[in-house]
């Protein structure tokens, strides 16, 4: 069985894409959240920023063909604004420990 014929991949990618989308949207009013809710938002974006970590170390680890390709295209991808996959996550993370520091007590 290739790797995307898996129900259980096809299913995290679903959710991993429909998570992360429903936040990006709602991150654009999170000036407006209160302390609690800013701090609900940037748990909620590490735990997908975590699970897509693991999502992508399993293509990377997959000696499918077509896992393989999807990596090579994310770096190609990414290679074009001259980023690594490492360096995404790195900005993503910045960029939360960005947003952390806006909230007192953190």
């Amino acid at each position: 069985m290739g790797f995307f014929d898996s129900e259980i991949v096809q299913q995290e990618a679903k959710s991993l894409f429909e998570d992360y989308q429903n936040l990006v949207q709602l991150g654009g009013d999170f000036g407006k959240f209160d302390r609690e809710g800013k701090k609900m938002y940037i748990d909620q974006m590490e735990s997908v920023m975590d699970r897509y970590k693991i999502f992508m170390k399993r293509f990377e680890l997959s000696d499918d063909f077509m896992a393989q390709m999807a990596v090579e295209q994310l770096k190609t991808q990414l290679g074009q604004f001259g980023m690594t996959p490492q360096q995404m996550f790195d900005q993503m993370n910045l960029t939360l420990e960005r947003m952390k520091a806006q909230i007192p007590e953190f």
